[in-house]
This record gives C-alpha cells, sequence and structure tokens, in this order.
C-alpha cells in the first residue's frame, strides 16, 4: 500500500484566527451569581461556591432547560 503525503505543517507565524462566541446564559449567570455566594458565605472554597451556585442555576429563571 503506498503512503500517504504528509500534511504540511504550518510555520508559528500561521495561526488560524480564533472567533470569540458569545456567552451562554449559564456563563452570563455563572459570572454573577458566584460572587454573590462568595459574598454571602466567605468561608467556603472556591469549589464549594461553585457548587452552590451551580446548583442554583437549576432552580434559576435564566435557565432555559429548566424541568
Amino acid at each position: 500500500m503506498p503512503k500517504e503525503e504528509k500534511k504540511e505543517k504550518k510555520s508559528a507565524g500561521e495561526k488560524k484566527e480564533k472567533t470569540v462566541r458569545a456567552p451562554s446564559a449559564y456563563n452570563l449567570f455563572m459570572k454573577t451569581e458566584l460572587p454573590r455566594v462568595k459574598a454571602e458565605n466567605p468561608e467556603l472554597t472556591h469549589k464549594e461556591a461553585f457548587k452552590i451556585a451551580a446548583g442554583n442555576w437549576k432552580d434559576s429563571s435564566d435557565n432555559k432547560n429548566k424541568k
């Protein structure tokens, strides 16, 4: 079987330009909710505060997937 031709490597200067996507409703919610949770409970670690904020998303009116 013949070998396939190797793809040409791009040099460091030829990087593909990234497109910036708009933040999702979840991202916007977490951006405001996490500081609020941390302000109410300053003793929480970041991980614990993130869990609480993510749990609040489940019941949020901003959540379109809420059941």
